[in-house]
């Protein structure tokens, strides 16, 4: 049982405020919250078997496992050359619908190609 004593020349705001803080504490609106409405047991399965799962996911992350469920997931980069797709050209000609167009060849190819024919 929480208990709240108001002290001399306290206002009723913050000795409500302190006690907002010691039920908070102990976990009473949570229980309150969980006994508002019934669970059904297989949902009530279903939430814990999904807080364990996070539980044991937490524990590997703060220790450092890497092997969480989101490491699979492919990263972004930025500044990489050939995954910005606005600075491209687009594949084809919106005017025409003309899907034939070629996409302009870089310096990097160019020379190489132009190097590659004059050794041979």
């Amino acid at each position: 049982m929480i208990r709240v004593q108001v002290r001399p020349n306290e206002p009723l705001e913050a000795a409500l405020r302190r006690f907002k803080r010691q039920c908070n504490y102990a976990g009473i609106f949570r229980l309150a919250k969980k006994h508002a409405y019934h669970e059904k047991s297989s949902d009530k399965r279903r939430r814990e078997e999904r807080e364990r799962l996070r539980n044991i996911m937490m524990a590997e992350r703060k220790r450092g496992g890497g092997s969480g469920g989101r490491s699979n997931k492919k990263r972004r980069t930025r500044g990489g050359k050939g995954n910005d797709r606005r600075n491209d050209q687009p594949d084809f000609d919106p005017l025409t619908a003309d899907t034939t167009l070629q996409k302009p060849e870089t310096t990097s190819q160019a020379t190489t190609q132009t190097a590659a024919t004059s050794r041979a």
